[in-house]
């Protein structure tokens, strides 16, 4: 049980060590610092004129926008009104109909065309920045005319060049580049929560 234990020890120490490391390149990274301030003045612009704000991606990622979406509905950090976000993995029915009568690559790209507007803004999350149904979707935006944003991994794959606001996280891990990825989310909700309600503060 001691060995074990000793494993488990290490291998929790070097996991959390990782992760912090990451985080702590956040901070050294303009680029990535402008582009989520970007991206994050576009949804608070978007929400402001009643815009609303489309999330999605596969797996972890499909989770992520669902979480990033429950923020912006219901609350993060403050009581304010309820802000319009979607997360496009949740509909069970639209999805398995979309793959059916079309194909998987088009489950997003399908939503988007239906939902996504010129006010709009939508967020691709893809830690390879290249799943094929996220760069479709990212693609049916930008056709729509809706403001793009890409949650990659390092390089930022396809979705580099889709992204009207592209944040790279400096790793290639998925596991670190998900945990990244929802702290980034987390910052852009906070800002956009502050923003929407200041505005509403100085209409009044």
């Amino acid at each position: 049980m001691a060995v074990k234990s000793k494993k488990f020890d290490d291998l929790m120490r070097r996991r959390v060590r990782e992760s912090i490391a990451v985080k702590e390149l956040l901070l050294g990274d303009c680029g990535l610092q402008r582009a989520l301030a970007g991206a994050a003045r576009a949804a608070a612009r978007a929400l402001g004129r009643g815009g609303k704000v489309l999330i999605f991606g596969n797996g972890g990622s499909a989770a992520d926008a669902q979480h990033l979406a429950a923020e912006l509905v219901g609350r993060y950090r403050r009581e304010r009104a309820a802000l319009p976000a979607l997360a496009l993995g949740t509909n069970g029915s639209a999805l398995t109909a979309i793959s059916n009568d079309y194909d998987f690559s088009r489950v997003f790209a399908r939503q988007v065309e239906a939902l996504a507007g010129e006010r709009d803004v939508v967020i691709g999350i893809s830690t390879s920045g290249n799943s094929a149904n996220v760069v479709r979707g990212l693609k049916a935006a930008r056709k729509r005319g809706a403001v793009t944003v890409g949650f990659t991994g390092k390089t930022g794959g396809a979705l580099s060049k889709l992204s009207d606001y592209c944040i790279r996280v400096p790793s290639d891990d998925t596991a670190r580049v998900q945990e990244a990825h929802i702290l980034i989310g987390h910052i852009l909700c906070e800002f956009v929560e502050e923003a929407v309600a200041g505005e509403r503060r100085g209409a009044r």
